[in-house]
Protein backbone atom coordinates (compact mmCIF):
# COMPACT_ATOMS: atom_id res chain seq x y z
CA UNK A 1 0.00 0.00 0.00
CA UNK A 2 0.63 3.27 -0.74
CA UNK A 3 0.02 6.35 1.57
CA UNK A 4 -1.01 9.46 -0.44
CA UNK A 5 -0.45 12.71 1.20
CA UNK A 6 -2.57 15.19 -0.65
CA UNK A 7 -4.91 18.56 -0.89
CA UNK A 8 -6.75 19.05 -4.13
CA UNK A 9 -4.47 21.59 -5.77
CA UNK A 10 -3.20 20.92 -9.28
CA UNK A 11 -0.13 19.63 -7.72
CA UNK A 12 -1.64 17.19 -6.00
CA UNK A 13 -3.72 16.47 -9.33
CA UNK A 14 -0.58 15.19 -10.92
CA UNK A 15 -0.05 12.27 -8.90
CA UNK A 16 -3.78 11.45 -8.27
CA UNK A 17 -4.48 11.21 -11.54
CA UNK A 18 -1.66 9.17 -12.23
CA UNK A 19 -2.76 6.61 -9.23
CA UNK A 20 -5.63 6.57 -11.35
CA UNK A 21 -4.27 5.37 -14.46
CA UNK A 22 -1.94 2.97 -13.05
CA UNK A 23 -4.12 1.05 -10.56
CA UNK A 24 -1.32 1.15 -8.15
CA UNK A 25 -3.27 1.40 -4.68
CA UNK A 26 -3.01 3.69 -2.50
CA UNK A 27 -4.82 5.44 0.83
CA UNK A 28 -5.10 9.29 0.38
CA UNK A 29 -4.09 11.10 3.59
CA UNK A 30 -5.47 14.46 3.46
CA UNK A 31 -3.00 17.60 4.01
CA UNK A 32 -4.96 20.57 4.95
CA UNK A 33 -2.80 23.30 3.64
CA UNK A 34 -5.46 25.80 4.57
CA UNK A 35 -4.72 25.05 8.15
CA UNK A 36 -1.01 24.26 7.67
CA UNK A 37 -1.07 20.17 8.22
CA UNK A 38 2.18 20.56 5.89
CA UNK A 39 3.79 22.53 8.70
CA UNK A 40 3.22 19.22 11.38
CA UNK A 41 6.35 17.63 12.40
CA UNK A 42 5.41 14.57 11.18
CA UNK A 43 4.76 15.74 7.52
CA UNK A 44 8.42 17.46 7.51
CA UNK A 45 9.82 13.48 8.39
CA UNK A 46 8.12 12.84 4.51
CA UNK A 47 8.65 15.97 2.57
CA UNK A 48 10.98 18.65 4.33
CA UNK A 49 10.45 21.22 1.73
CA UNK A 50 7.04 21.31 3.40
CA UNK A 51 4.55 20.73 0.22
CA UNK A 52 2.48 18.47 -0.74
CA UNK A 53 1.89 15.88 -2.71
CA UNK A 54 4.56 13.21 -0.82
CA UNK A 55 3.77 9.50 -0.93
CA UNK A 56 5.04 6.99 1.43
CA UNK A 57 5.40 3.63 -0.74
CA UNK A 58 5.11 0.57 2.10
CA UNK A 59 6.07 -1.75 -0.70
CA UNK A 60 8.86 -0.83 -1.85
CA UNK A 61 11.38 -2.76 -2.34
CA UNK A 62 14.15 -2.71 0.29
CA UNK A 63 11.16 -1.25 2.36
CA UNK A 64 9.18 1.28 3.08
CA UNK A 65 10.24 4.52 1.18
CA UNK A 66 8.89 8.65 1.52
CA UNK A 67 9.30 10.57 -1.39
CA UNK A 68 8.45 14.40 -2.02
CA UNK A 69 8.30 16.41 -4.58
CA UNK A 70 5.32 16.15 -7.25
CA UNK A 71 8.20 15.42 -10.38
CA UNK A 72 10.32 12.46 -8.27
CA UNK A 73 6.54 11.30 -7.18
CA UNK A 74 5.42 10.44 -11.08
CA UNK A 75 8.69 9.08 -11.72
CA UNK A 76 8.30 6.47 -8.92
CA UNK A 77 5.02 5.23 -9.53
CA UNK A 78 6.05 5.02 -13.22
CA UNK A 79 8.70 3.27 -12.55
CA UNK A 80 6.81 0.61 -9.57
CA UNK A 81 3.97 0.41 -12.18
CA UNK A 82 6.03 0.44 -15.83
CA UNK A 83 3.63 2.45 -17.00
CA UNK A 84 3.21 6.06 -18.62
CA UNK A 85 7.14 5.66 -19.10
CA UNK A 86 8.96 5.22 -22.14
CA UNK A 87 11.47 2.54 -22.31
CA UNK A 88 13.51 3.29 -25.32
CA UNK A 89 16.44 5.88 -24.03
CA UNK A 90 15.32 8.49 -26.31
CA UNK A 91 11.57 8.66 -24.88
CA UNK A 92 13.06 8.64 -21.83
CA UNK A 93 15.24 11.15 -22.17
CA UNK A 94 12.56 13.26 -23.62
CA UNK A 95 10.40 12.46 -20.52
CA UNK A 96 12.89 13.66 -18.33
CA UNK A 97 13.52 16.78 -20.37
CA UNK A 98 9.93 17.85 -20.32
CA UNK A 99 9.18 16.85 -17.12
CA UNK A 100 12.09 19.17 -15.19
CA UNK A 101 10.36 21.54 -18.17
CA UNK A 102 7.15 21.39 -16.08
CA UNK A 103 8.13 21.88 -12.51
CA UNK A 104 10.81 24.18 -13.41
CA UNK A 105 9.24 26.36 -15.59
CA UNK A 106 5.33 26.10 -16.18
CA UNK A 107 4.63 25.15 -12.90
CA UNK A 108 6.04 27.53 -11.11
CA UNK A 109 5.39 30.18 -13.12
CA UNK A 110 1.45 29.76 -13.18
CA UNK A 111 1.57 29.38 -9.19
CA UNK A 112 3.56 32.81 -8.87
CA UNK A 113 0.41 34.34 -11.25
CA UNK A 114 -2.10 32.51 -9.15
CA UNK A 115 -0.73 33.70 -6.17
CA UNK A 116 -1.12 37.52 -7.65
CA UNK A 117 -4.56 36.91 -9.18
CA UNK A 118 -6.04 35.17 -6.25
CA UNK A 119 -4.06 35.94 -2.85
CA UNK A 120 -2.05 39.07 -3.68
CA UNK A 121 -3.86 42.01 -0.41
CA UNK A 122 -3.30 44.51 -3.27
CA UNK A 123 -3.13 45.14 -6.58
CA UNK A 124 -0.07 44.63 -8.09
CA UNK A 125 0.09 45.17 -12.10
CA UNK A 126 3.49 45.02 -12.81
CA UNK A 127 4.04 41.44 -11.08
CA UNK A 128 0.66 40.22 -12.00
CA UNK A 129 1.89 40.96 -15.30
CA UNK A 130 5.44 39.56 -15.47
CA UNK A 131 3.52 36.16 -14.11
CA UNK A 132 0.97 36.19 -16.69
CA UNK A 133 3.32 36.55 -19.87
CA UNK A 134 5.56 34.07 -18.52
CA UNK A 135 2.62 31.21 -17.96
CA UNK A 136 1.91 33.07 -21.59
CA UNK A 137 5.04 32.32 -22.72
CA UNK A 138 5.55 28.64 -21.81
CA UNK A 139 1.84 28.22 -22.57
CA UNK A 140 3.69 28.72 -26.65
CA UNK A 141 6.66 26.42 -25.45
CA UNK A 142 4.19 23.56 -25.24
CA UNK A 143 1.93 25.15 -28.60
CA UNK A 144 5.09 24.45 -30.43
CA UNK A 145 5.92 20.81 -29.00
CA UNK A 146 2.15 19.54 -29.73
CA UNK A 147 2.77 20.60 -33.02
CA UNK A 148 1.64 17.53 -34.91
CA UNK A 149 1.81 15.37 -31.84
CA UNK A 150 -0.91 13.65 -29.57
CA UNK A 151 0.54 14.09 -26.60
CA UNK A 152 3.88 15.69 -25.49
CA UNK A 153 6.17 12.79 -25.68
CA UNK A 154 4.23 10.84 -28.25
CA UNK A 155 2.64 8.00 -26.18
CA UNK A 156 0.44 9.57 -22.90
CA UNK A 157 2.85 9.30 -19.97
CA UNK A 158 3.85 11.00 -17.18
CA UNK A 159 4.48 14.15 -18.69
CA UNK A 160 1.28 14.85 -20.23
CA UNK A 161 -0.26 14.03 -15.97
CA UNK A 162 2.56 16.34 -14.83
CA UNK A 163 1.30 19.63 -16.88
CA UNK A 164 -2.18 19.32 -17.83
CA UNK A 165 -3.44 20.40 -14.44
CA UNK A 166 -1.89 24.07 -14.66
CA UNK A 167 -3.57 24.13 -17.90
CA UNK A 168 -6.75 22.87 -16.59
CA UNK A 169 -7.11 26.42 -14.49
CA UNK A 170 -5.83 28.54 -17.58
CA UNK A 171 -9.14 30.52 -17.97
CA UNK A 172 -9.12 31.08 -13.87
CA UNK A 173 -5.58 32.64 -14.29
CA UNK A 174 -6.97 34.70 -17.20
CA UNK A 175 -5.33 33.36 -19.76
CA UNK A 176 -7.58 32.04 -22.57
CA UNK A 177 -6.70 29.64 -24.93
CA UNK A 178 -7.59 30.56 -28.16
CA UNK A 179 -4.41 31.31 -29.46
CA UNK A 180 -3.27 27.64 -28.77
CA UNK A 181 -4.92 25.51 -30.58
CA UNK A 182 -2.65 22.48 -30.20
CA UNK A 183 -3.09 23.13 -26.18
CA UNK A 184 -6.49 23.56 -26.45
CA UNK A 185 -7.02 20.46 -28.47
CA UNK A 186 -4.73 18.22 -26.02
CA UNK A 187 -6.09 19.87 -23.02
CA UNK A 188 -9.58 18.39 -24.22
CA UNK A 189 -8.00 15.11 -25.44
CA UNK A 190 -6.17 14.60 -21.99
CA UNK A 191 -9.81 16.15 -19.88
CA UNK A 192 -12.02 13.23 -21.27
CA UNK A 193 -9.42 10.17 -19.85
CA UNK A 194 -11.32 8.76 -17.19
CA UNK A 195 -8.63 8.41 -14.79
CA UNK A 196 -7.79 11.82 -14.98
CA UNK A 197 -11.45 12.94 -14.17
CA UNK A 198 -11.70 10.54 -10.85
CA UNK A 199 -8.16 12.19 -10.07
CA UNK A 200 -9.33 15.81 -10.41
CA UNK A 201 -12.31 14.50 -8.31
CA UNK A 202 -10.16 13.13 -5.59
CA UNK A 203 -11.17 15.09 -2.64
CA UNK A 204 -13.66 17.40 -3.50
CA UNK A 205 -15.47 16.59 -0.15
CA UNK A 206 -12.81 18.06 1.59
CA UNK A 207 -13.33 21.38 -0.37
CA UNK A 208 -16.96 21.43 0.10
CA UNK A 209 -16.45 21.17 3.57
CA UNK A 210 -14.07 23.71 3.94
CA UNK A 211 -15.35 26.84 6.42
CA UNK A 212 -16.41 29.68 4.49
CA UNK A 213 -13.57 32.01 5.93
CA UNK A 214 -10.64 29.61 4.62
CA UNK A 215 -9.95 31.30 1.21
CA UNK A 216 -7.42 29.34 -0.34
CA UNK A 217 -9.67 26.52 0.04
CA UNK A 218 -12.87 28.40 -1.31
CA UNK A 219 -10.73 29.67 -4.67
CA UNK A 220 -9.28 25.63 -5.51
CA UNK A 221 -13.17 24.49 -5.00
CA UNK A 222 -14.21 27.03 -7.34
CA UNK A 223 -11.84 26.53 -9.84
CA UNK A 224 -13.49 23.39 -10.64
CA UNK A 225 -16.99 23.21 -9.27
CA UNK A 226 -18.14 26.36 -11.06
CA UNK A 227 -17.07 25.01 -14.51
CA UNK A 228 -17.68 20.94 -13.55
CA UNK A 229 -19.57 19.04 -16.35
CA UNK A 230 -20.94 16.30 -17.06
CA UNK A 231 -16.76 14.71 -17.16
CA UNK A 232 -16.58 15.98 -13.43
CA UNK A 233 -13.13 16.97 -14.44
CA UNK A 234 -13.46 20.41 -14.26
CA UNK A 235 -13.56 23.32 -17.09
Amino acid sequence: MIDFYYWPTPNGWKVSIMFEECGLPYRMVPVNIGRGDQFKPEFLEISPNHRMPAIVDHDASGGPVSIFESGAVLLHLAERSGQFMATDKQGQKETLEWLFWQVGNLGPMAGQLSHFVNYAPEDQPYSHQRYLNEYNRCIGVLERRLEGREFIVDDYSIVDMCCWPWILIARHLGQALDEFPNVSRWRNAVKERPAVQRGVDLGKELRRDAPPDDKEREILFNQTAQTAGQSGAGE
